[in-house]
């Protein structure tokens, strides 16, 4: 049964950071892509960043362009986590970030997906809210 426990969440000011952490278990992690998604109060669900599954070049990344150049992610294969580093955080960033795995058509070293459909497991989220 794959588990994805997301933590790191909480209420910062604008301009702090945050790093979100979300551990899996239950899969070979290596193999699946890996995804955070975030959803406001009234608003759909919508991507922020993935991490594609490891080959002998790395793993390749994806951003939502209202992210670029603050967001990061990463993954740690020793701990099967995958992290979200957010820099500069503005109110406009308050959510609840979730974080999802892809397991289906994901091939080794190529870009992920950044379609929720695309992704078959996901965390309970944890909530970040940004203050001005």
């Amino acid at each position: 049964q794959v588990q994805l426990i997301e933590s790191g969440g909480g209420l910062v000011q604008a301009g702090d950071s945050l790093r979100l952490s979300c551990a899996a278990s239950g899969r070979t992690f290596s193999n699946t892509a890996m995804g955070w998604f975030r959803q406001a109060p009234g608003k759909e669900r919508e991507f922020v960043a993935a991490i594609g599954a490891i080959n002998w070049a790395g793993s390749r990344t994806r951003y939502a362009d209202s992210v670029k150049g603050r967001f990061t992610i990463s993954r740690d294969h020793a701990k099967n986590t995958v992290y979200l580093q957010i820099n500069t955080l503005k109110p406009e960033d308050t959510a609840v970030y979730y974080c999802a795995q892809s397991t289906s058509g994901v091939v080794p070293g190529s870009v992920p997906g950044s379609a929720p459909a695309g992704y078959t497991y996901w965390g309970q989220g944890t909530q970040v809210t940004v203050s001005s």
